[in-house]
């Protein structure tokens, strides 16, 4: 399976599909029970390829969260890789929401498992495009993911200022001065050095949080943000400009829960495609209501 650099998935994918990011989360009690029926495959397989059918033609990005999938044992794990594999074969980006981070040998690890091609070595089970990582340890964790991505023309989103409510507990705390949320923000556009157009060492930046958002977009304006919260987490569409910069791409945006959680598990395998169809068709209406920016000067 050729590899495409993770800079033109997102700049072909948004161009041709916009910049909604289909989240699979796959909680057995947020999904019809028609999952359920005994096939001799395990539920968790047959919704993610149900989610893949659907989407497949209407959204450019899949975004799999890993620990629903390591929940189910074996076959949340086996689920995880036919999907990433497939959907990297459809043309779809794949981000892995793993959030991992650790010191240097075991990032490294972490590193060959997400993001190095199995003809470089690594497993090839869990190759995706772009990886969440997590930066608490600090920056020497995060150099075998950017040396890795850079290596293999992967995308990293490295978490920022988060969606969650407590986030602010830490993110918001001031040190030398500065907030902390700002200090990785600092971290993030570094990676990029002298590197014309779009960073792909981006930052996840919650769309709860649009006033932090326009500032961190400010110290990265050459960064692909990751801006969860639109949807379940209650994030306003129009927020969401906040975090827009200048340049085509730069902004993604995931929706999980709010796409794929049903009230009413009775719900038939015909009315939750129609279902999903017309969640995907109300988030990019509501994305595409944001002002795109201008066009990138340089």
């Amino acid at each position: 399976m050729s590899s495409i650099p993770w800079i033109e998935i997102v700049q072909d994918n948004t161009a041709r599909y916009t910049e909604l990011v289909a989240g699979i989360d796959p909680s057995l009690m947020d999904v019809p029970a028609f999952f359920e029926e005994d096939d001799g495959l395990p539920w968790i397989g047959r919704f993610v390829d149900f989610v893949l059918d659907t989407i497949e033609g209407q959204v450019g990005f899949v975004k799999f969260q890993s620990a629903y999938f390591e929940a189910c044992g074996l076959s949340g794990l086996t689920a995880l890789s036919l999907g990433m594999k497939r959907a990297k074969a459809a043309g779809i980006g794949v981000i892995l929401d793993a959030k991992r981070g650790d010191i240097g040998a075991t990032a490294t690890a972490y590193a060959r498992a997400y993001l190095t091609p199995a003809s470089e070595g690594g497993s090839g089970d869990f190759e995706a495009d772009c990886l969440t990582v997590n930066p608490l340890m600090g920056p020497d964790t995060l150099e075998p993911f950017v040396a890795t991505a850079k290596r293999y023309a992967k995308g990293l989103f490295v978490l920022c200022r988060t969606s969650n409510p407590g986030a602010g507990w830490l993110q918001d705390k001031v040190t030398g001065n500065r907030l902390i949320s700002d200090h990785v923000a600092d971290l993030i556009g570094g990676f990029a050095g002298d590197q014309e157009g779009l960073n792909p060492i981006g930052a996840v930046i919650g769309a709860t949080v649009p006033h932090e958002g326009r500032r961190l977009r400010m110290l990265l304006p050459r960064s692909i943000i990751l801006a969860p919260g639109l949807g379940a987490q209650g994030g306003d569409a129009g927020s969401i400009h906040a975090l827009r910069g200048a340049q085509k791409g730069d902004l993604l945006v995931p929706v999980s829960r709010g796409l794929t959680r049903v009230e009413d598990r009775g719900i038939s395998a015909a009315a939750y495609r129609n279902l999903l169809l017309e969640r995907i068709t109300a988030f990019k209406a509501a994305i595409a209501h944001c002002p795109s920016p201008p066009a990138s000067v340089g």
